[in-house]
């Protein structure tokens, strides 16, 4: 389902995460749960997975989340705020200690001037610690956003959590 090098890379990360006593959650709006999927592909991953959160809508964002609507509004469900906000429900919302949060637009529609396809909000929140990084995968049809999303956060948890 998923390519070898990313379940590599996720293979990887649950490993430190299961030396370290830590537990994942995610929070995902474009890329539909397939962060969760790559986790849960992985044979042994219930030792540090908790859960997953697919919050496509703002409604679900608001609702499972608590994003505040005042940002949604403001802002758009695609913000480097909204992202800020998922990655800390989603910690709030379960026992993990590592969250990963994504939106973003995947194409073919969706975009405006300011927010062009491709356009992808990470947040990685670890304990009380939140990093929210802009993506721009151009010239990518919709599986190829979604899947470079999944390689971008892998990297971003290496280089704002595990980077020691």
């Amino acid at each position: 389902m998923f390519e070898p090098e990313l379940l590599i890379k996720a293979q990887k990360l649950l490993d430190i995460c299961k030396e370290q006593n830590i537990k994942i959650v995610t929070a995902e709006s474009c890329t539909g749960g397939l962060l969760a999927g790559l986790f849960t592909e992985i044979a042994g991953s219930s030792a540090v997975f908790d859960r997953g959160f697919i919050t496509y809508s703002n409604q679900a964002k608001h609702d499972l989340l608590g994003v505040d609507q005042e940002l949604l509004d403001d802002y758009g469900a695609v913000s480097r705020q909204v992202a800020g906000e998922m990655a800390q429900g989603a910690l709030q919302k379960s026992s993990a200690d590592l969250a990963f949060a994504v939106t973003g637009i995947a194409g073919p529609g969706g975009a405006t001037e300011n927010k062009p396809i491709g356009l992808v909000y990470i947040g990685i929140a670890f304990k009380a610690e939140i990093k929210v990084q802009e993506f721009i995968f151009s010239a990518m049809n919709r599986s190829q956003v979604r899947l470079a999303t999944l390689n971008a956060a892998l990297d971003l948890a290496y280089t704002s959590v595990f980077a020691d």
